[in-house]
């Protein structure tokens, strides 16, 4: 028989893991500021391996509309240019012989309202992953209440699963509220 604190343990774990998701998500979505991050799922290949942007060159934001890119050995510009212009980022590289340059452009406001809307997806989707944990833990507790659990013990343990739910839910929303602001802010 599981112990009803572990159901509960790897329910918890499992809405956790669906708000770390939703975080990386909306992380490159591109807001219409320049956030290094948009740049995590680009790989330049280095002395013949895909590696990481970030694992080649520093990476900053000089300022709201620029990421500027140094890599770290000046042969790598023309491959991390590549690369850039290989991915889906929808930036254009500038190189100037000495770092490359990505301009962020004012978004326009249906792109706007077409982004938000994609942040709101990915929302329900990780909304969707902790309503399955938690339907997933009630059912264990009430397999476990077969196999000699208790049923004050069962409906303890989904009560506190379903208040972690609607904890993280709130967490869920209140992260899709911050970036829809961002977004829509011009």
């Amino acid at each position: 028989m599981l112990d009803p604190k572990q159901i509960q343990s790897d329910a918890s774990d499992s809405m956790e893991a669906a708000v770390m998701y939703l975080d990386d998500a909306l992380a490159h979505i591109r807001a219409g500021k320049a956030n290094a991050r948009i740049l995590d799922p680009v790989k330049v290949d280095y002395y013949g391996s895909l590696t990481p942007l970030a694992n080649v060159s520093t990476i900053t934001t000089p300022d709201a509309r620029t990421i500027q890119i140094q890599p770290w050995e000046k042969n790598m510009l023309s491959v991390i240019e590549r690369a850039l212009i290989n991915s889906n980022i929808g930036l254009a590289p500038n190189n100037n012989g000495e770092c490359i340059r990505l301009i962020i452009p004012p978004l326009t406001e249906e792109r706007r309202r077409e982004l938000a809307k994609q942040c709101k997806g990915e929302a329900e989707n990780a909304k969707v992953s902790i309503r399955n944990a938690r339907r997933d833990a009630i059912e264990l507790l009430k397999k476990q209440v077969k196999e000699g659990l208790p049923e004050d013990a069962e409906k303890d343990a989904e009560s506190e699963v379903q208040k972690l739910h609607d904890k993280i839910i709130a967490r869920i929303d209140d992260i899709y509220a911050k970036k829809e602001k961002e977004i829509m802010t011009v």
